[in-house]
């Protein structure tokens, strides 16, 4: 017999919704068989699959180990399922902020923030086995409760990604992110000289099995609006390279590459971009720098009031520190990092 205890992470969800995740491999017709026989019980009750579960529920499965076990092999099969920093290299995460909910993570670039492929290791892989290590997060929890990032940013942009730890903390963030009141800002370095802080427009189209996009200024069947603001915070004559301009953009529209298309569309391409950008500027940064992807970071995260699972966000602004790579190429041009205020 295995006896299960609702979590909080756990709690709110239909019953047969979390014996589908703990028994991942079983049919639903076996787990409603052993509903109706009483196999599997909730509170030391008989039950039929569709209450709502709260913390504190008890869940009898009686059932063999073995039979658990056949149910559960995906579970098992994972490095991070089997105990902290199994199956592949630990890498430390830049953590900048973490409560019983939320972490706020400094991602490298050439990170993944979440899987494209089976095999892959992501920044969410990586986040699982830090909390296995440092006790927030079970094996046994994790059959039934992922943590997760909230916010995703490309392989090669490097910065600020929000991660959830716990359900409360994910949902909450989720709502905050959708309302569009977390109010995020990037520095990139583009080609050309920008000269005026400016609020573009135009409509993005995804090619997805590309996964690239295409930006126009007017609507096309199945295009987004998009709108970008930016602000100029350095511009200054590279040697051997040409004109480049440091930028602190915001979106006011949070779409697919938008910074990186949004700019390369008006003629000032990010440095680095492979596949927006103009490919001989790339080919100097690549033999005076080693710069190898685009010049993008998630410098800055400003929060709202807030309260709840949120309640240690409110109000308070985070900054990620530039890449060395990125102070590289801007340090000759500037005398300190930009500050100020964010675009109008």
């Amino acid at each position: 017999m295995k006896i299960l205890t609702v979590t909080g992470n756990e709690a709110g969800q239909r019953l047969d919704k979390l014996l589908a995740k703990y028994m991942e491999l079983a049919p639903k017709s076996f787990l409603y068989k052993m509903i109706r026989k009483k196999n599997i019980t909730l509170n030391g009750k008989r039950c039929e699959g569709a209450e709502r579960l709260a913390e504190g529920d008890e869940i009898r499965l009686f059932l063999s180990d073995e039979t658990i076990e056949k149910f559960s092999k995906t579970h098992q099969a994972e490095p991070a399922a089997q105990g902290p920093l199994s199956g592949r290299a630990e890498r430390k995460l830049d953590i900048l902020y973490e409560d019983d909910h939320i972490l706020l993570i400094n991602k490298p670039a050439g990170m993944l923030s979440q899987k494209a492929a089976e095999g892959d290791v992501s920044l969410v892989e990586y986040l699982t086995d830090y909390l296995l290590a440092e006790g927030s997060l079970t094996p046994e929890q994790l059959k039934t409760f992922r943590p997760s990032v909230c916010n995703r940013l490309d392989r090669n942009t490097s910065g600020l990604i929000l991660a959830g730890k716990s359900l409360a903390g994910l949902q909450a963030m989720a709502k905050l992110l959708k309302d569009r009141s977390v109010h995020k800002y990037y520095l990139c370095v583009v080609k050309g000289q920008v000269s005026e802080r400016q609020r573009i427009s135009g409509f993005l189209l995804k090619n997805e099995k590309t996964n690239q996009v295409t930006v126009s200024r007017t609507e096309k069947p199945g295009s987004s609006e998009i709108i970008t603001e930016y602000r100029p915070v350095k511009s200054w004559d590279e040697e051997g390279i040409g004109r480049l301009t440091l930028l602190e953009a915001a979106l006011i529209t949070g779409r697919t590459h938008q910074i990186r298309a949004h700019l390369a569309s008006i003629g000032h391409p990010l440095a680095g971009d492979g596949k927006y950008g103009d490919s001989r500027l790339n080919d100097r940064l690549r033999r005076k720098y080693g710069i190898s992807h685009q010049m993008l970071h998630s410098c800055r995260m400003e929060f709202p009031e807030l309260s709840g699972p949120l309640a240690g966000l409110s109000g308070r602004i985070f900054e990620a520190p530039l890449p060395e790579l990125f102070m590289r190429v801007i340090r000759g041009g500037a005398q300190s990092l930009p500050g100020g205020p964010p675009p109008a």
